[in-house]
């Protein structure tokens, strides 16, 4: 084997030649572990989001914003979860309900809360998402029975599942059906007429304004 004398002994070239790669791999530790560290990250954070988003189709994607909007509401036993619609272009609405009603305001800190969560959790890489948080409107259905026992006195427009609609007062709210007061000629021939129409045969509800 090929070699030399150091301080009395033999030291082969393959010895040295294997230290000095040591070295040199020690000697680039520091400046390559920050980049790789960085990488492993990166692919870390991409991997996280590729979990928690591509898998789940819609659904599951509903199912998991609907567990974070309980969590923020949940110190608050009047307000309550309506729906949550997730478009394709990732255009999330949330509607939140109260039995007394919910304000702006509290709308407004339920966006902010939400939207911040969703960024640090990064759910949807690059922040490619928009979230509306709101109550919803007049033109929006009644979803939950919840939702029929707040609006008892208010009048309703029913569409059952034949496509009939009927209009009237709401009186009554059961777990099984609803009591709907309908009013029908004027003066003499007033006439008020009492429905009881059972949820499943109800297609939609809808709020109307009377003046």
């Amino acid at each position: 084997m090929t070699g030399f004398a150091v301080a009395g002994k033999f030291v082969s070239v393959y010895r040295i030649i294997k230290l000095r790669y040591f070295a040199f791999s020690i000697w680039q530790i520091p400046f390559l572990s920050p980049i790789f560290a960085s990488e492993i990250a990166v692919r870390r954070e991409r991997g996280r989001s590729l979990l928690l988003l591509y898998p789940m189709n819609g659904e599951a994607q509903i199912q998991a914003l609907e567990q974070r909007v309980k969590g923020l509401i949940n110190s608050e036993p009047g307000v309550f979860l309506v729906e949550v619609r997730i478009k394709p272009t990732n255009n999330i609405k949330v509607f939140i309900d109260g039995d007394q009603g919910v304000s702006i305001e509290k709308l407004v800190q339920y966006n902010r809360r939400l939207y911040k969560q969703l960024e640090e959790e990064n759910i949807y890489p690059n922040g490619d998402f928009s979230l509306e948080v709101s109550s919803p409107g007049l033109d929006e259905p009644l979803k939950l029975h919840r939702q029929y026992l707040k609006n008892i006195g208010r009048f309703v427009e029913i569409t059952d599942n034949d496509g009939n609609k009927k209009e009237g007062k709401l009186v009554g709210v059961t777990e099984a059906d609803i009591v709907v007061e309908e009013t029908k000629g004027k003066g003499k021939k007033l006439e008020i007429v009492q429905h009881t129409i059972s949820f499943d045969k109800i297609k939609t509800t809808k709020i109307q304004i009377k003046f």
